[in-house]
């Protein structure tokens, strides 16, 4: 006789409704919190070169172990409905978050000995890059958790410079 499995992801999506946990993900846009934390420390060390110490004790952190720490209001229906969020999304979501979790640790490398060169110019550069790559990776984490399955890319609206200049003039 075959195993009878019980899904509870019906159950999650139910009680995702209302929340800040999206209700066909089962996941919630709160963490990423957690890298907009280390992008903002990032950004200042463009001008305060003192700030990358405070961004190397930065540290990667489970979506559990976030919510867990957290005071997110509906953080025990996270974490327990991250278990039970269809693998589509949920396996989208950890690899992007773990290739985040990668690009911040290479690009706090990178950042460190560019600093050291004490070449303001270049570390400018180097932060913007760098946060620039791991915005982007987050807007893709952040397009599956909200559904939007599939997006290889975020659409970004962009201005032209002359668009720019019409707005100061």
């Amino acid at each position: 006789m075959g195993e009878i499995r019980f899904s509870y992801t019906g159950t999650y999506k139910l009680l995702a409704r209302g929340t800040n946990i999206n209700d066909q993900t089962l996941l919630a846009t709160d963490y990423l919190n957690h890298f907009n934390e280390v992008i903002m420390m990032l950004d200042l060390v463009a001008d305060m070169p003192d700030c990358l110490e405070e961004a190397k004790m930065w540290e990667p952190r489970c979506y559990k172990d976030h919510f867990r720490d957290s005071v997110f209001s509906d953080k025990e229906l996270a974490i327990f409905a991250y278990d039970h969020a269809p693998d589509e999304y949920r396996s989208a979501f950890d690899q992007v978050t773990t290739e985040i979790d990668d690009m911040v640790q290479k690009g706090i490398m990178e950042i460190e000995t560019v600093a050291r060169a004490n070449e303001p110019e270049a570390l400018r550069e180097i932060v913007a890059t760098t946060t620039r790559e791991i915005q982007r990776r987050m807007d893709k984490a952040s397009a599956i958790i909200n559904g939007d399955f599939g997006v290889e890319e975020v659409e970004v609206a962009t201005m032209d410079q002359s668009d720019i200049d019409a707005m100061f003039d």
